[in-house]
């Protein structure tokens, strides 16, 4: 069945006679790459920045493996690129299997998509004078360069979908609401050697191809489904939900139903080709886990998997650590717009509400449902080519009520705001921290840009603040300056005085300082502890900064722990810092206990100057 075109041929002239859409892509092309060659060029970025870093790295890995050190098996070339340009997370891409050699933790559908630019890079490494060695700068400059080309050519094809089903307007406001409205431009123009960009495209290939097949039916456009639903699977498994789009596309209703069977049995053979090209494309894991493992089919994930029973749906939604209507609020709108969908295109509407419930209920039932460092929910931008549909749906539905319309360009520019702030945050500003973020911290700084950080950054730890103008009836209830102490203390470069408490590798803990609390206490009691600490070396990773920790008891019972990490607070190596922070005191405790844990860093502190103080 072939589609309605909805005002398609409406043309509005816009700047040199384009068409609005066409205006609002190149727009949309245009902020892509400013951002990505002016705000962050990532391929100059080093390490863990770099952009074969991380997940790319793994998906990576196979391209260097195969066509310049020439093991697969082994992976012996890795421990001497990760010294030299520490990708991160070391060897967790790939692990040990019981047949002795190491199995990549990813498929290498991603790598197989980036072939054409390494391969390019390789050729131009050496007289570039550049390491041949699949990491250097050269490699780096073509995945970014190759991943931009892959979203703009992307985004192009989403215009020409839309287009067949919506007027040049709506299409025009339907881009610019995903580009500037939603974390899209993040995995596109800063993070899009990842694989939820390069599988957008696919997505809208798919769409686009499947469009045109059921218009003409082809061996051609058989293959080309075949070869999109089987490229995408092998980048990421779950992506096969996508062969669900050309069998569910247009399909509205049972006689719509009927008359597909009808076009696939007369077209039987076009199917056939299409599933055998789709097989025969992940086959091609299969293949190689049989090479390194002997096994046709490995789990490479090991640990990580799917709780189906349990999926983390309010999590993925609406948590302050990844939620995706919190980074790309503007997405919202796609859910009241398949009401407006159904109405405006019932033969898209099934289809299109059953794929993208399915995309959220996966992405909702992965264990790590927070996807890594993710800004948003970056699982579910591969599927935004769907989730674009009842977008434009809702647009065209506001486009008829005036009041309605007012309040959604309002709302619309409050998104587009939101959006770039985070982007900003999360690469230059410092106020995203990923895998960290929670409700409290999120409301201290949503749309700010100019915090009180250390005030925030505690709130990272502790989600409680004393927001009381002034402390009243302050009173020292203790006081050590280790000058007496005779456990874990150094006289070596000490922060005041002639010693202080050191924490490193080998010492791990301080004694627990114990500090009554007297009576009788007003139920609006607050402690505040306080300490002066120097980071010899300043720890990075926040799961293993030096911890703060106060407890409360009542007599034995423990009610009560408060804690914030030290490191946080200081910009880098040998700073010496003042830092203190306030908890409630529970009105049943009457001693509170006061220690530091280095968190298993090998990175010394040395403390000093404890003290401790309660008020109202």
């Amino acid at each position: 069945m072939a589609p309605q075109t909805a005002t398609a041929t409406a043309y509005c002239y816009c700047p040199l006679n384009m068409t609005r859409s066409l205006f609002s892509y190149i727009t949309c092309c245009a902020l892509i790459l400013a951002t990505a060659f002016f705000f962050y060029p990532k391929w100059e970025k080093p390490h863990t920045e770099a952009t074969i870093s991380w997940d790319v790295s793994g998906y990576y890995l196979y391209l260097p493996a195969v066509f310049i050190y020439h093991d697969l098996k082994q992976l012996q070339f890795f421990d001497s690129l990760d010294t030299r340009y520490q990708p991160g997370p070391g060897k967790g891409q790939f692990f040990r299997h019981p047949s002795g050699n190491y199995v990549m933790k990813y498929t290498m559908g991603q790598a197989l998509q980036m072939l054409p630019w390494f391969t390019v890079a390789h050729a131009l490494a050496a007289p570039l004078g550049y390491p041949a060695d699949g990491f250097s700068r050269p490699y780096q400059a073509a995945i970014s360069w190759g991943s931009l080309l892959v979203a703009l050519i992307g985004l192009w094809f989403l215009r020409r979908i839309l287009l067949d089903y919506f007027s040049e307007s709506v299409t025009a406001i339907s881009l610019l609401c995903i580009v500037f409205g939603s974390n899209y431009l993040d995995y596109t123009a800063i993070t899009g050697a990842m694989t939820h960009n390069w599988l957008f495209t696919l997505y809208t290939l798919l769409i686009f191809t499947t469009i045109r097949f059921y218009r003409k039916p082809s061996l051609a456009g058989a293959a080309l489904i075949g070869l999109l639903v089987g490229w995408a699977a092998l980048t990421r498994p779950t992506e096969i939900i996508t062969a669900l789009i050309p069998l569910l596309w247009g399909i509205g209703s049972l006689k719509a139903l009927r008359a597909r069977w009808t076009v696939w049995r007369l077209h039987a053979g076009k199917l056939f080709l299409a599933v055998l090209i789709a097989g025969a494309v992940v086959f091609l894991q299969a293949i190689y886990w049989k090479y390194a493992t002997g096994e046709w089919i490995v789990y490479s994930y090991e640990d990580q998997g799917f709780s189906w029973l349990h999926p983390h749906l309010r999590d993925v939604l609406v948590s302050a650590r990844a939620g995706w209507f919190v980074y790309s609020p503007v997405m919202f709108f796609a859910l009241p717009g398949f009401f407006a969908l159904r109405r405006q295109r019932p033969d898209l509407f099934p289809g299109i509400l059953l794929i993208c419930l399915l995309c959220l209920y996966v992405t909702a039932a992965w264990d790590i449902w927070w996807y890594g460092g993710s800004l948003g929910q970056r699982a579910l931008i591969q599927s935004y080519p769907l989730w674009a549909f009842p977008l434009a749906a809702f647009v065209q539905w506001v486009s008829n009520k005036r009041i309605i319309r007012i309040l959604f360009s309002v709302l619309l520019i409050a998104c587009i705001y939101i959006n770039l702030w985070w982007v900003y945050q999360a690469h230059k500003g410092g106020y995203f921290l990923p895998e960290q973020m929670n409700t409290p911290y999120l409301m201290k700084i949503l749309g700010r840009w100019n915090i009180e950080r250390e005030a925030a950054f505690k709130l990272l730890d502790t989600r409680e603040e004393f927001k009381g103008s002034e402390r009243q009836n302050i009173r020292e209830l203790y006081v050590l300056d280790f000058e007496q102490d005779t456990s874990n203390v150094s006289a070596e470069n000490p922060v005041s005085g002639t010693k202080s408490l050191y924490l490193n590798k080998a010492h791990q803990f301080s004694p627990a300082y114990d500090v009554s609390l007297g009576r009788p206490l007003d139920q609006s009691a607050w402690l505040r502890a306080s300490i002066v600490f120097r980071c010899d070396i300043k720890e990075w990773e926040f799961w293993k900064m030096t911890q703060f920790i106060v407890r409360y008891y009542q007599k034995n019972q423990l009610l009560k722990t408060s804690f914030i990490r030290l490191q946080r607070h200081v910009e880098g190596d040998g700073q010496t810092k003042n830092i203190w922070f306030d908890s409630r005191i529970p009105k049943e405790a009457d001693r509170a206990t006061l220690l530091f844990w280095n968190a298993d860093s090998d990175k010394g502190i040395r403390l000093d100057d404890l003290k401790v103080e309660v008020f109202e």
